[in-house]
Formats: structure tokens, C-alpha cells, sequence
């Protein structure tokens, strides 16, 4: 039962480790290309992200299981096979299911085999872990990519269009901001919200500082 305990504890660490301490975006600064390219509308967040959480957990996993029978000399091109069976998948459902949106979010949705997130966790996670810690540590990080992408395109989406998955909120007198539709809007409300995470971040660990002083 202890073991038991100890192990789903190493799961949920692993998980929130990449949901909230190593965020891939605020945090790790990694996938800075859908990050700034897609990020205009809040839909389009939601299924760049849950794409690249669907590919991180499943090359997480197979990579793992594969992680003692494959060569260490040929390990980066068998990652790249990996990666790129389940992008394809990926790619092939949300054509065939999403249209409108993978139309949007065009060749994105393949450079996900590049994308550093993925490599990343297989060469420093996946193949040094078993699979049940990888699939938590690719839908941890997956998810943290999710929310943090989501949250910049709902910015981006309520001062450049006035509105939130579609829906009107900004009354009918104001006039959107077209940077916010740009790359630079992208740049500039990233560059916010990683002062105000970092803030954030500070902040938490001053307190928790003084605390174990005053303890």
C-alpha cells in the first residue's frame, strides 16, 4: 500500500511538474513557433495544444517501451519516425473531423514533428523512464502547453477581435487592435504575461522563503 502511495504521488508530480514547473512556454521557453504563429484566436490554441498533448503522450509512450531495444547511435532518427507516425495520425484525423480548424492552422499541425517539446521529453524523459511516468510527464506537459498557448490566444483574440471563441465581448464602439493579429501582438503579449508569471513566481517563493524563516 506505501508503494502504491509513493508511486501515484511520482505520478502526479510528474504531471504537474510539466503543467505548472517546467511549463513549456513560460517556463522552458520551448514551441515558440505555434506559440507566435497561431495564437490569434482562442480555437486555434485549444487544438494546436491538445494536438501536441495527443503526439507528446503517444511518442512518450512508445519511445519508452522502445526505450532499451533502440540503438543509442540511431536514437534521434527513430525518435523522428516515432513523432511523426503520430503526427501524421493526428493530421489525418483532424482533416478528416476538423477541416476548418486544421485548415487554419495549415502546416503547423506538421511541424509539430520538429517541435522542440517533443524532443525535448523524449531525449531527457521518455528514454531514460518507464511508460506509465512518460505518458504522465507528456499529458503533463502537453495540458501545460494547452492552457498557456490558450490563455495567449484568448488575449490576443479579445483585443484583436474583440471577442472569445467567437463570442462577442468587447462592446460594438471598440476598435480592435490589428498588432494583436500580427506576429508582434504575439511577441508583445507573451513578453507580458512571462513578467507577470515571473512576478507571480517571485512572489510565491519569497513567501514560502519567510515562512520556513519564521517556522
Amino acid at each position: 500500500m506505501a508503494k502504491t502511495a509513493q508511486q501515484k504521488v511520482t505520478f502526479l508530480s510528474v504531471f504537474l511538474n510539466g503543467l505548472i514547473t517546467e511549463n513549456p512556454t513560460f517556463t522552458l521557453m520551448l514551441g515558440m513557433c505555434p506559440t507566435l504563429g497561431v495564437t490569434t484566436a482562442a480555437m486555434n490554441g485549444v487544438g494546436m495544444g491538445l494536438a501536441t498533448t495527443f503526439v507528446l503522450m503517444c511518442s512518450n509512450l512508445f519511445i519508452s517501451l522502445l526505450r532499451n531495444i533502440i540503438p543509442d547511435k540511431v536514437r534521434i532518427p527513430a525518435y523522428i519516425i516515432v513523432i511523426a507516425s503520430f503526427v501524421t495520425m493526428i493530421d489525418l484525423l483532424m482533416q478528416a473531423f476538423l477541416p476548418d480548424l486544421r485548415a487554419v492552422l495549415g502546416t503547423y499541425i506538421q511541424l509539430i514533428v520538429v517541435n522542440c517539446i517533443i524532443f525535448a521529453r523524449a531525449e531527457s524523459f521518455a528514454a531514460k523512464n518507464p511508460p506509465l511516468l512518460s505518458l504522465s510527464d507528456g499529458l503533463g506537459m502537453g495540458l501545460g502547453f494547452t492552457c498557456s498557448i490558450t490563455l495567449l490566444s484568448c488575449i490576443r483574440e479579445l483585443f484583436g477581435s474583440g471577442s472569445i471563441f467567437g463570442v462577442a465581448i468587447m462592446p460594438e464602439s471598440y476598435q480592435p487592435m490589428a498588432i494583436m493579429n500580427q506576429v508582434p501582438g504575439g511577441f508583445i503579449t507573451l513578453g507580458i504575461m512571462l513578467v507577470v508569471v515571473n512576478f507571480i513566481k517571485e512572489g510565491l517563493k519569497n513567501r514560502r522563503i519567510r515562512k520556513e524563516a519564521e517556522a
